[in-house]
């Protein structure tokens, strides 16, 4: 074995997202949200979970950090819910709500941790919804005006800011399959509300930096990318085509100020309405880059595969694959005038359990981040300008429409009791912080 080391600035963190960790739903003057009114209607969530309590953050927040200064991050990603800062997404501040953010980033300061904020992780205040919700073209002012009160008041300790977490999911998987709030199925509406999320991602940006030049904006996308199977025609138009309807459906218009023009013709008279000035103003310059990646997709005679002969899956169901994160890094960095990247979530379910001696043991996920990792360095000595890793996730936490069903966590919960256990994952990425480097098997 030797140790494949990285940059010394590199950043190591963790991510979480508000309403799959805080609980607290309605505490201290917080509105309700999407997920809330989602969760709490019958048959959306597995065994009826929803996210009222999930790890109590809200109130454990203290020892949260103290295990985040355990495992030696270097960064940590969270993201704050819209309600509890603005119940109603609009006028009146909440006191209690902005104070807790406060308090958790001067927290996360003098433990020595970096605070990345994501101001949207899915939780729309659902008086906005109310009104239309993404598919009204006023929620874009509203986020704007929000993201102006977090920076003003967050904003001379955060650096750091994105304006989105996965806007892909929030439209599609939202909008048009109806798997996570609000539930909608219309696909001409998800193609609206997707512009409205780069527009309101525009809006932000230019708030952001009105508040304090100095914040480094950014956004964050889910990526699966679909390799083709062979060099066939057939395979190769296949997974061309998801990319363009899939990632290049945010990421052209964020970087190249346009609609991939294939997808575009694709989607006939359910395109999005677009208003002369939107397509700049989606493409200001990002300061940074967030690539969320957990697997990848194969295409393969007209269809995609699945499941993928001989590959091994984790309990999502989802292909484990590293080697397509250095590709899809790689070709971010050829395709795309690419700033400043970050990993801002890889990471893997397996059923965890307590073991008799009272740890957790997770062979099967310390193989996963491991296997990325190397393949994140080997991108890095291909040229890529990688800045950090933020292992998904922090906490065993509240998976959406899978409820507690599955736990991605380095720390283990036991949510009828909230005690947490570093895994053995945990223990081996502060070895991981600790060495700034991972070891691989040598040739």
């Amino acid at each position: 074995m030797h140790t494949l080391t990285f940059p010394d600035d590199f950043l190591w963190g963790a991510a979480t997202a508000a309403y799959q960790i805080e609980g607290g739903w309605n505490a201290d003057g917080k509105g309700e949200s999407i997920w809330d009114r989602f969760c709490h209607t019958p048959d959306h969530i597995e065994n009826g979970d929803t996210g009222d309590v999930a790890c109590d953050h809200y109130h454990r927040w203290r020892e949260d950090v103290a295990l985040m200064q355990r495992l030696g991050l270097s960064a940590y990603r969270f993201s704050v819910s819209w309600p509890r800062v603005i119940p109603a997404g609009r006028g009146a501040v909440n006191p209690p709500g902005l104070d807790f953010y406060d308090r958790l980033v001067d927290a996360l300061l003098a433990a020595g941790i970096q605070p990345f904020l994501t101001l949207y992780h899915w939780d729309l205040p659902q008086a906005l919804q109310d009104m239309g919700g993404w598919g009204a073209r006023d929620t874009c002012g509203y986020f704007a005006d929000y993201a102006d009160r977090l920076a003003r008041r967050l904003g001379d300790r955060v650096r750091h800011w994105a304006t989105f977490n996965e806007p892909w999911v929030v439209a599609f998987v939202g909008h048009q399959y109806g798997w996570h709030a609000p539930g909608l199925q219309d696909e001409a509406l998800t193609l609206q509300v997707a512009h409205h999320l780069l527009v309101a991602h525009g809006l932000a940006t230019q708030a952001l930096r009105a508040a304090d030049a100095r914040l480094q904006v950014g956004i964050v996308l889910n990526t699966r990318p679909v390799e083709p199977a062979t060099d066939l025609e057939q395979d190769r138009a296949l997974a061309d085509q998801y990319w363009q309807r899939n990632e290049g459906w945010f990421l052209d218009p964020l970087l190249r100020a346009e609609y991939p023009p294939a997808a575009w013709e694709d989607y006939g008279d359910r395109r999005p309405a677009v208003q002369p000035g939107d397509m700049p103003l989606i493409a200001q310059p990002l300061d940074w880059l967030g690539v969320n990646y957990y697997s990848r997709g194969v295409a393969q005679e007209g269809q995609i595969l699945d499941p993928v002969p001989g590959s091994d899956y984790t309990d999502m169901g989802w292909e484990i694959h590293a080697p397509a994160l250095r590709r899809l890094l790689v070709r971010l960095k050829r395709d795309y005038p690419i700033p400043p990247l970050y990993i801002t979530e890889n990471g893997a379910a397996f059923p965890d359990e307590v073991s008799p001696d009272g740890r957790v043991h997770d062979p099967r996920r310390i193989a996963y981040l491991r296997d990325h990792l190397i393949q994140a360095r080997l991108a890095i000595a291909d040229g890529v300008d990688l800045r950090g890793y933020f292992v998904w996730s922090l906490l065993d936490n509240f998976e959406w429409a899978h409820g507690y069903a599955k736990r991605f966590g380095l720390i283990y919960v036991d949510y009828a009791t909230q005690k947490r256990i570093v895994k053995d994952s945990g223990e081996w990425y502060a070895r991981v912080i600790a060495h700034n480097g991972v070891e691989e098997e040598a040739d």
